[in-house]
């Protein structure tokens, strides 16, 4: 699980994807088997046309005439476990004209329904295949080469990995998925991390699960899942991207939400934001201070809150004075995010402090 995030904004760096890695590795592989070109670096056409060079730390001839190849990943700036992780495939001639995709060691399979994967299926999601067969078309194009392609897509130490990653909940076993829509990991965008929303989301609805929680990080969660004991496959870390989740549960898949999150987070949901990270949302201590006023608290009080650093700071001043500023922000939370999902999902919306106690509670 993911720690909370930072409120301190930095610059970021983008990375690329493990299928724009796998891509890579199946373009130096295909060179080498049908021309006999052992690459150092090869380069790769994005699903929107953008080209990007990779380098290629092994090509290896195997037996039954099979070539492994690798590349490093490099995510960027993004929170990313695969970060630094070796990818790499092993690709083989078959007769029969197609591809075949496999999972090799590292890469998980898929187990339980709910994914836009079939239950078996190698856990390569259908854009990093999109892009591998493009590429191996145009090389078969190129060279002549009229039969088909057996593409085995690993990651090195990657059954490790996805202990880290929320793969196991979403019943993807033995390691991690190859993701990627556009190639590029831009950091704090975390498509694969929406990407994992929207599937955990679709998981448990597949199996029945009608109350679920969904955290902002570790400590949340822990928070959450000792109020409710809800099983695994009910928890959704959202970490700080509410919209994606809220959006993704308009159609109303189950009864209840339980949104739980740090009290800094839960006030920026309640002004509205969607995206709960640094750089792009603030916590609005004068609103704070605003609302603290409207619950009985004085003009010191709420100076002392506007003139503060920290949203931390503002509901201890106001605990000290019995103001219940975090059942109120969480009361706007909770009409925030029902406003945009289905009314049938019933909301409700807990904060909590550094320590992981809960502050306040709504719905």
């Amino acid at each position: 699980m993911w720690p909370e995030s930072s409120e301190s904004p930095q610059p970021l760096r983008s990375g690329l994807t493990t299928g724009t890695c796998a891509t890579a590795c199946v373009v130096a592989a295909v060179q080498q088997l049908l021309g006999q070109h052992t690459l150092a670096s090869v380069e790769v056409v994005l699903p929107r046309g953008q080209k990007v060079s990779l380098e290629i730390i092994e090509c290896t001839l195997l037996a039954d005439n099979r070539v492994r190849t690798a590349t490093i990943k490099d995510a960027g700036d993004d929170p990313d476990v695969t970060h630094g992780a070796t990818v790499f495939v092993e690709l083989s001639l078959i007769d029969t004209p197609g591809i075949q995709f496999s999972a090799a060691a590292g890469v998980g399979t898929v187990t339980r329904d709910g994914l836009v994967l079939a239950v078996g299926e190698p856990a390569i999601n259908p854009v990093p295949r999109q892009m591998i067969g493009d590429h191996l078309q145009r090389y078969a194009e190129f060279y002549g080469y009229q039969g088909g392609f057996q593409v085995a897509v690993g990651v090195e130490q990657g059954e490790q990995l996805a202990l880290k990653t929320m793969n196991p909940r979403l019943g993807i076993l033995g390691g991690l998925s190859i993701l990627g829509t556009t190639g590029i990991v831009r950091p704090y965008s975390c498509a694969a991390w929406i990407a994992s929303i929207r599937q955990g989301v679709d998981v448990a609805s597949s199996n029945g699960m009608m109350h679920i929680a969904a955290t902002t990080g570790s400590t949340s969660e822990q928070a959450i899942v000792a109020k409710y004991g809800l099983p695994e496959m009910a928890l959704i870390e959202m970490g700080d991207f509410a919209g994606a989740l809220l959006k993704h549960l308009k159609k109303g898949q189950l009864d209840k939400l339980s949104l739980c999150g740090g009290f800094g987070k839960i006030s920026k949901l309640a002004n509205g934001h969607l995206d709960l990270h640094s750089r792009s949302s603030s916590i609005d201590l004068a609103e704070l201070a605003r609302l603290a006023g409207e619950l009985g608290g004085g003009e010191a009080l709420q100076t002392e809150i506007r003139d503060g650093n920290t949203s931390i700071a503002a509901l201890k001043a106001c605990q000290r004075e019995g103001i219940p500023l975090a059942d109120a922000v969480c009361e706007q939370a909770r009409q925030k995010a029902q406003a945009i999902v289905h009314s049938r999902v019933r909301i409700e919306v807990w904060a909590i402090d550094r320590q992981g106690n809960f502050v306040g509670h709504a719905g």
